[in-house]
């Protein structure tokens, strides 16, 4: 694996956010709700629902990594989840920042299956072996990526004193 990465930055992630926008909205694809995944896809959702006009937001907390590069055997969903049927009818956009195994994506629009009227996905990031392939994406690529809120450590009392 090389050590090369991709690194998204605010800037970008603003530009990512409105060109995902500008293809769903393309597509005809007119979601009443955004279905976010905790927590890589809560920026995207966020900017996304802005973008989109869509004021319904809601999110799954789904775990699979642990680490760099560091994952469960399976993803599993943690409560609260969304009541299916407060689902019931909706068009659904599934967001999350990358699609890299896809189990996750595929997990939760498993869960949207049977319960919606549709269900979408969109990530900013697609990498080739996902299982799933993403309605939407705003690159693929192979490398690790450096999200820009997950590239720092956390903060710690008194880090900005003066």
């Amino acid at each position: 694996m090389s050590n090369e990465r991709e690194v998204l930055t605010y800037d970008l992630f603003g530009t990512a956010t409105r060109e995902l926008a500008q293809e769903v909205a393309d597509s005809g694809f007119a979601p009443d709700m955004i279905l976010s995944i905790a927590r890589g896809g809560l920026a995207l959702g966020m900017g996304l629902g802005y973008a989109l006009g869509v004021k319904n937001l809601s999110v799954i907390n789904v775990e699979f990594y642990t680490g760099v590069d560091q994952r469960l055997d399976v993803p599993i969903m943690l409560p609260p989840t969304p009541a299916a049927i407060d689902l019931s009818g909706l068009k659904v956009l599934i967001a999350d920042d990358v699609a890299d195994t896809g189990r996750t994506l595929e997990l939760v629009h498993q869960f949207c299956e049977g319960n919606v009227a549709e269900a979408r996905t969109v990530v900013i990031y697609e990498k080739p072996q996902s299982v799933i392939k993403p309605d939407y994406s705003w690159r693929v690529t192979e490398q690790w990526i450096d999200f820009p809120w997950s590239v720092l450590p956390p903060v710690v009392p008194g880090a900005l004193a003066h």
